[in-house]
């Protein structure tokens, strides 16, 4: 497991561009890393991307310097040892409503005293000098995604849980949540985002927004998002 660039970008307040390539492809993470994005997303929750396409893919990532985050389908321990074991850089946690949530996705990556993290290691542990769970608790991130009313009522205490480093807005589940299901720019749904993300950057955390890359991205830099998401599916798109 390689030092995490873009966990020590967020840790000094500045923004970290995070691209979703969409597809099981080794040669497209390299590409894309090799484009000066600081993070990887690697779909378990709703991409076709199996557990040997994760492995394949994380390998690309650490070829291109560039840190592959795994959003794995559930806020569930096993998964996301297993992703971890992968040699992850960190993990997207989907569906975190309540604090209790957000402790156990932060239990389930770290090894004690933060956590219980199954010991293992896997392929993370290959080349790490010393005392590899000290690393790994060092360099793993977690982003927890907020996607439902629910977490943005609770958002006060779900931001209060340590060792989480960027809480992410989700447009799309929110948007269901609140009564506009596939209306993700319904005015009122983009209202609840922005003002999602100024709480968490006013409680001195770290935002994520989803983006289309280019002036949106920049405006989400603006409203105060560092997590900044972004499909290659988006950026292929004619204007």
């Amino acid at each position: 497991m390689r030092h995490n660039l873009a966990k020590e970008k967020l840790a000094a307040g500045k923004p970290v561009s995070v691209v979703a390539p969409g597809y099981s492809s080794a040669g497209l993470v390299e590409l894309l890393g090799r484009m000066g994005f600081d993070a990887i997303f690697i779909d378990c929750e709703h991409g076709p991307v199996g557990w040997e396409d994760v492995e394949h893919m994380v390998r690309a990532a650490e070829l291109a310097d560039v840190t592959p985050i795994v959003r794995v389908q559930s806020n569930d321990h096993s998964t996301i040892t297993r992703a971890l074991d992968r040699g992850a850089g960190g993990v997207q946690v989907p569906h975190i409503n309540t604090r209790a949530q957000a402790e156990a996705a932060v239990r389930a990556a770290k090894f004690a005293p933060i956590g219980h993290r199954g010991y293992a290691g896997g392929r993370a542990a290959l080349g790490v000098k010393g005392n590899f769970t000290v690393h790994a608790n060092a360099e793993t991130m977690v982003v927890a995604m907020l996607e439902e009313v629910e977490a943005l009522k609770n958002l006060d205490e779900i931001v209060t849980v340590e060792h989480i480093d960027a809480f992410f807005i989700a447009p799309g589940d929110l948007a269901q949540s609140m009564g506009h299901p596939g209306e993700m720019d319904h005015p009122d749904v983009q209202a609840a985002v922005q003002d999602a993300v100024r709480r968490v950057r006013a409680a001195g955390r770290a935002p994520g927004m989803l983006t289309t890359g280019g002036a949106t991205a920049r405006r989400a830099i603006e409203l105060g998002a560092l997590f900044i998401y972004v499909s290659l599916a988006s950026l292929l798109q004619p204007e």
